[in-house]
C-alpha cells in the first residue's frame, strides 16, 4: 500500500522554515480535504498546534503530517510539493486519485 502522503524536498524545506518562524510550538502540518470549489473538493492545509483525537499521524522527512481519517481515501499516494516561479510560490498537491481539476486549479474531483 502506498504512503498516505509524502513531502518533496522543497515542501519539506518550506514547511520547516514556516514551523521555525512561528512564535507558537508547531507539532507539524494538518492536511485534509473539504467540500468546495467548482470541481467539488479542495485541499486544506494548516500548521498544527494541537492534535485532534481522531487524526492519523504519518511522518515524512522529519515532519509530522496530521490527517483526517475521512480524507485518507482521497489522499493516499499524494505528494505535497512546493513550487516557485516568476508568478509566485505555492504548495502543490500531486494526487494520483484526481480525475480532474477546475480551470483555476483550486478544486478537484475524484
Amino acid at each position: 500500500m502506498p504512503n498516505a502522503i509524502t513531502l518533496s524536498e522543497s515542501a519539506t524545506s518550506r514547511l520547516k522554515d514556516l514551523m521555525n518562524r512561528s512564535t507558537q510550538t508547531i507539532l507539524g502540518v494538518r492536511i485534509g480535504v473539504r467540500n468546495g470549489g467548482c470541481s467539488g473538493l479542495t485541499y486544506a492545509m494548516e500548521l498544527v498546534t494541537e492534535q485532534k483525537t481522531d487524526e492519523e499521524i504519518v511522518e515524512h522527512n522529519g515532519i509530522k503530517i496530521f490527517l483526517d481519517p475521512m480524507a485518507m481515501m482521497f489522499l493516499v499516494g499524494t505528494e505535497l510539493d512546493y513550487q516557485q516561479n516568476s508568478m509566485g510560490a505555492s504548495f502543490v498537491f500531486k494526487n494520483p486519485n484526481e480525475k480532474g481539476r477546475c480551470g483555476c486549479g483550486e478544486s478537484f474531483r475524484v
